[in-house]
């Protein structure tokens, strides 16, 4: 006999979060290779913005220097929850917080917002382990990364 699901089976969805949840924002550009079969942005595409966003803030604030930095970010971990559709050519500004500073690790999660929408498209979260460079052996957070992640920290719930 063969099983079916029921319409809505599993937990309940939890809502969108509002843009006012993240201090930082970031524009991002779409693409229309970014648009899948299916008329929306395919859903790797929404990790690169995600990864997008998060590095570009901290080359901004001079937390990293993608060529020099002795220590760096790698992803151990990462997941998105998808709200509403977005496609080329919308509007897309990235929210950033960070929900989590470890020894060596951060969580940093992110809204991706249509337009002037306060309701996000998608959340996402990564999780970097810092690491040397040469090594890939995690080490304790560098005190400049350090006090630019706590200046990202911000409730889950505004």
């Amino acid at each position: 006999m063969r099983e079916t699901l029921a319409p809505n089976a599993g937990p309940p969805r939890e809502a969108a979060g509002s843009r006012a949840a993240y201090p930082r924002h970031v524009p991002i550009t779409t693409r229309w290779a970014d648009n899948d079969v299916y008329g929306h942005v395919n859903n790797v595409v929404y990790y690169a913005f995600f990864d997008t966003a998060v590095n570009g803030l901290l080359v901004e604030a001079g937390a990293l220097d993608i060529a020099r930095s002795p220590v760096i970010g790698l992803v151990v971990e990462t997941g998105c929850r998808y709200h509403a559709p977005l496609a080329f050519p919308d509007r897309v500004t990235a929210g950033v917080r960070v929900a989590r500073i470890g020894r060596s690790s951060v969580r940093y999660e992110i809204g991706l917002f249509r337009g002037d929408a306060d309701a996000a498209s998608a959340e996402g979260f990564f999780i970097h382990v810092y690491v040397d460079r040469a090594t890939r052996r995690p080490v304790p957070l560098p005190e400049p990364l350090r006090s630019v992640l706590e200046g990202w920290t911000r409730p889950a719930s505004p």
